[in-house]
């Protein structure tokens, strides 16, 4: 198709306003980010008089070298792995859940949603009152298993430190992804449905044949904004 004067004219218009955000974003994200590659392969100190020395992958060897940097890496992919999935499969649960219009259904859209707007901050320190030695779940652990149960310590396990934070950002976040699929099973077609009902296609089978597949752009988001949130994860494991 020719390029006419009226495209060429909004395309301009289109790229001006466009200039200053990206000018914006070059500066403040992708100029660090290239300084911090480029010295990563040199040797610098917090004296920006004296000059840099060039020591190539010195650095990268000496972190990957770093047993607590491993032990790093490897206890983050663990949270990670322990999140995603189940924020992904429980998030479209209940959008599936909500959106078949049950009675009700406004009110467990705002239940599920209502942890998403609590801070971060009240949540960790809730979360640590109830999992204290002292806290409500021993305390309903004692009063239905007697007065000789050992209370269990849920943030100094190491066993279950990182599952107890892992439980306070599936609650944080599964309201919020829940949303995100609840737009997308929203904009199916009901006349889909109602042909597969005509095929012979009913319950679980319509969600296997109809659902997932229309819905995979939205697995594919929800699975991508929450790993890179699980990765960034501080506030939950600093407070508790």
């Amino acid at each position: 198709m020719p390029v006419t004067a009226e495209m060429l004219r909004r395309s301009l218009v289109a790229w001006a306003f466009l200039l200053p955000a990206l000018v914006l974003i070059s500066l403040s994200v992708l100029v660090p980010a290239l300084m911090a590659l480029l010295m990563s392969f040199t040797a610098s100190g917090l004296d920006v008089s004296e000059p840099l020395r060039f020591i190539g992958l010195a650095n990268l060897q000496r972190l990957l070298l770093d047993p607590m940097v491993r032990r790093v890496l490897f206890t983050t992919f663990l949270y990670l792995f322990g999140v995603v999935p189940p924020i992904v499969l429980g998030s479209l649960a209940l959008a599936v859940l909500v959106n078949r219009g049950l009675p009700g259904s406004h009110l467990m859209r705002g239940a599920f949603y209502t942890p998403v707007l609590v801070s971060i901050v009240v949540a960790a320190i809730a979360f640590r009152w109830l999992y204290a030695e002292n806290g409500l779940i021993n305390g309903w652990l004692i009063a239905l298993l007697g007065p000789s149960f050992t209370p269990i310590g849920f943030l100094t396990s190491p066993q279950l430190a990182l599952p107890a934070v892992m439980v306070v950002t599936l609650w944080k976040g599964l309201g919020y992804y829940m949303v995100i699929f609840l737009a997308g099973l929203q904009g199916i077609p009901k006349e889909l449905y109602e042909a597969a009902e005509l095929d012979g296609s009913e319950g679980w089978r319509q969600h296997v044949d109809i659902t997932l597949p229309l819905l995979r752009p939205y697995v594919s988001l929800v699975a991508v904004v929450s790993s890179i949130a699980a990765t960034k994860v501080f506030e939950e494991v600093f407070l508790m």
